[in-house]
């Protein structure tokens, strides 16, 4: 990638300090976020095989349902950065309770089908009884969660985009460690002998800590936030800004449905293999998603920056940050993938697998050491760069392409045709990223990323 030479009063170690002020907060927040998912599987897995490996499939829901939410955060961070530029917070405000509506309705239809029909939801991913009892009873309890965990990560998406990371970590942060605690609770002293009833109280323990962390949201809306929550107004500013939002929500939300969807797939196919191939994958990711945390800081908080840049009408400025970006994730990508090799020892104190779960954990971890150098600099230009400047559509194509036409049917050839060893499926279901390498280097070279998305509603 060709270096720039910095611009007028603005180098490279303005943009660092800038982004560092940004990635920190965010890698912290994107661990946390991580980590509440994982710690349900990690914790279990210490009393029962077959319980971490339920939870873990009951929680390609949460995981669905997560996407719609990153795909409406995007969607309003996209917009959020960028009125930021201009600081306009009365246009924030109303980006703000759109995504709020939305977030809702999703939650709304998620926590219904958890509640009503979870051993349906389950048999998609396992047809294993012991796994479809304890996976749906899991269900039940934590859809609860559902109704307030999608308004907190509007509001914190939100204020992330506005520069105020370090609150958005703090309130996940607390949410960690009470969820942390009310787990080990639950799991150490009230029902250490019977999974059936551990995992149902670390469902309410989630559920807790979550309106927790929606009750830290709104105190500090109505506190010291310069937004908070409110029903959207109907005028003509609002239906423009709804115009904006779906233009440049759909398409980074039907990427995330499609990028998640597939995971969903892979995560079924190998539900069906055998069950050690699903405590093992378990394990894998949640260690996968633990190393590429600054990844995903550097690809949200340097897209926080470019939408400021592109906001202000500075593009030299937004591409001359978008080269370090890169260079920056490849860099921390290949971090990621060392931290994963040095911490296999550590992951194989804590978890307690049969033999045959071990092995193909060990497979698994060396191939996710590499998975992360493309994980990262992908996510950094697929789903930070591009939509910062409004190319959102370039993720739901290639997404589409690479999952669903090529990793998919070869996933599905390779376990219930070919039958070949369950490695080698996950060598297949790993590829992903690999190919979609080269071409999101490409799209980056092409800059049709640079777009001022504002619009000026003194003048409408």
């Amino acid at each position: 990638m060709r270096k720039r030479m910095p611009l007028q009063g603005f180098g490279k170690r303005d943009f660092n300090r800038e982004l560092i002020s940004l990635v920190i907060p965010i890698a912290l927040q994107n661990l946390i976020s991580a980590t509440v998912i994982s710690v349900d599987v990690i914790m279990l897995g210490i009393i029962s095989q077959s319980a971490m490996a339920a939870v873990s499939l009951a929680g390609q829901i949460t995981f669905t349902l997560t996407l719609f939410y990153m795909g409406l955060a995007a969607g309003a961070s996209i917009l959020t950065a960028q009125y930021w530029g201009k600081k306009d917070t009365v246009s924030i405000q109303r980006i703000l309770s759109i995504a709020c509506v939305f977030s809702l309705g999703i939650s709304i239809l998620f926590f219904l089908s958890s509640l009503l029909v979870p051993d349906a939801l389950m048999r998609l991913f396992t047809n294993d009884p012991e796994l479809i009892e304890y996976g749906s009873r899991f269900l039940q309890f934590n859809s609860f969660s559902y109704l307030v965990m999608g308004l907190s990560q509007m509001y914190l998406s939100v204020i992330r985009s506005m520069e105020n990371a370090k609150l958005s970590a703090w309130i996940s942060s607390l949410c960690l460690v009470l969820n942390i605690i009310f787990n080990a609770i639950c799991i150490f002293v009230l029902f250490p002998s019977n999974p059936e009833l551990a995992i149902g109280a670390v469902a309410l323990a989630t559920v807790l800590s979550r309106m927790i962390e929606l009750a830290c949201c709104v105190i500090h809306s109505l506190t010291k936030g310069s937004i908070r929550f409110r029903l959207p107004v109907r005028d003509r500013i609002q239906r423009n800004l709804l115009k904006d939002f779906l233009k440049y929500t759909l398409p980074v939300q039907g990427n995330y449905i499609v990028w998640g969807g597939a995971l969903t797939a892979t995560a079924a196919i190998i539900g069906h293999v055998n069950s050690d191939m699903v405590a093992a994958n378990s394990i894998a990711s949640v260690v996968k998603n633990l190393a590429v945390v600054f990844c995903g800081g550097i690809a949200t908080g340097g897209s926080v920056l470019i939408g400021k840049y592109l906001g202000q009408g500075e593009m030299d400025k937004a591409k001359y940050a978008g080269n370090y970006m890169c260079y920056y994730a490849l860099i921390f990508g290949f971090i990621a993938g060392c931290t994963i090799l040095l911490i296999k020892p550590l992951v194989y104190s804590i978890v307690n697998l049969n033999p045959v779960a071990q092995g193909y954990l060990d497979g698994m971890l060396y191939i996710s050491a590499y998975y992360c150098i493309a994980k990262s600099f992908n996510s950094t230009t697929i789903a930070g760069i591009f939509p910062a400047g409004g190319d959102s559509k370039f993720g739901l194509w290639c997404d589409t392409v690479v999952m669903w036409l090529i990793i998919i049917p070869l996933s599905y050839l390779c376990a219930f045709v070919w039958q070949v060893s369950p490695i080698y499926i996950y060598i297949v279901i790993s590829l992903d990223e690999l190919i979609k390498l080269p071409i999101a280097f490409t799209r980056y070279r092409q800059f049709k990323w640079l777009n001022n998305l504002t619009r000026n509603f003194t003048q409408t």
